[in-house]
């Protein structure tokens, strides 16, 4: 019987990440076209973290389907949980060069900054926000069901909880842009956003690693 609460409870899970990557692909979509619109390095930084988590989300998903099919296998005589972890692994190390590369963006915008339209910018983050929230209510639904072992569920709810952060923070730094004049903020914020998207999946690859080497921290 529990082995049946469970499986159901993967199978929720399976469903809740695909609704949260249909919305997350598409605020992603919106967010980067305005970004590069309106010039916006924190609008394009928060669309491209969207886009790590959009990736994050289809790996999550991609191995719920694999779990399910195998689950019972010959070939997986301990169990399927390992393939969300390393699902888990493979969307931190995508995690890591999109940060970096979004580092290395905001820098050449600090540098050579450009002018940004801060109403179309505004607007697009703050549904961006919206977005994120919606997804986390979804997501956030299922965190008081038994998946307290379901890293690959864990590592995709954190991933929305960061983007939603990153989101209020480009929106800062866009307001205080517009009615302050610090228009550097706005690649400033850029620049944190990226390496708070390093942190993650620095973090993320050491806690997976540890999982799939059956590593032990105690």
């Amino acid at each position: 019987m529990a082995h049946r609460h469970e499986h159901h409870i993967t199978q929720e899970n399976e469903r809740r990440t695909l609704w949260v990557i249909g919305l997350t692909v598409v605020t992603m979509a919106a967010e980067i076209a305005y970004g590069y619109c309106s010039n916006s390095m924190a609008l394009l930084a928060d669309g491209y973290h969207m886009g790590t988590h959009a990736l994050a989300l289809g790996l999550t998903y991609v191995a719920y389907v694999l779990m399910r099919r195998c689950a019972g296998s010959d070939k997986f005589p301990h169990g399927t949980e390992k393939i969300g972890t390393l699902a888990a692994y493979t969307s931190a190390l995508f995690l890591g060069i999109a940060g970096v590369w979004i580092v290395t963006e905001a820098v050449e915008r600090l540098l050579n900054p450009l002018h940004i339209q801060f109403n179309e910018a505004i607007a697009v983050a703050v549904i961006g926000l919206a977005v994120n929230a919606a997804c986390i209510w979804v997501m956030e639904r299922g965190r008081n069901q038994r998946h307290d072992e379901d890293y690959n569920f864990k590592a995709a709810y954190y991933h929305i909880l960061a983007d939603a952060l990153t989101s209020v923070s480009a929106i800062v730094a866009l307001i205080v842009g517009k009615f302050i004049g610090l228009v550097w903020l706005d690649a400033v914020v850029g620049i944190l956003g990226g390496l708070l998207i390093v942190k993650w999946a620095v973090n993320l690859l050491k806690h997976t690693v540890e999982i799939l080497i059956d590593m032990k921290t105690k």
